[in-house]
């Protein structure tokens, strides 16, 4: 009985762990925007972010027209850099500055 305890116990800790270490983060979204569409797009973070309210980011990425949306700001980007693994990414972190939630990202 202890052992399969154990072992349940385990398996809730590496799943806990796992979901962490694949959800989106704004940081992570922060540091993408900066090392590769800050440049391309001529603008900054606040900028970039402050095109859309928090709602309107939702609804764009909710529709799926994310990237589609980005490439519109920026017609420069290269689709490299709008990969499907980015986007979330991305979302949390003009989601985040939307020009409606009152925050300013350092870059």
């Amino acid at each position: 009985m202890n052992k399969i305890v154990k072992i349940a116990l385990s398996t809730v800790v590496v799943l806990g762990l796992g979901v962490t270490t694949a959800s989106a983060d704004v940081a992570k979204g922060q540091k993408l925007f900066t090392k590769k569409l800050k440049g391309t797009c001529g603008m900054t973070g606040a900028a970039m972010a402050g095109k859309h309210s928090q709602g309107e980011w939702e609804d764009i990425k909710d529709e799926g027209k994310l990237a589609d949306e980005i490439k519109k700001l920026c017609p420069a980007v290269k689709d490299a850099d709008l990969k499907d693994k980015f986007l979330e990414d991305y979302y949390d972190f003009f989601h985040e500055y939307g020009n409606d939630s009152g925050n300013v990202p350092s870059c």
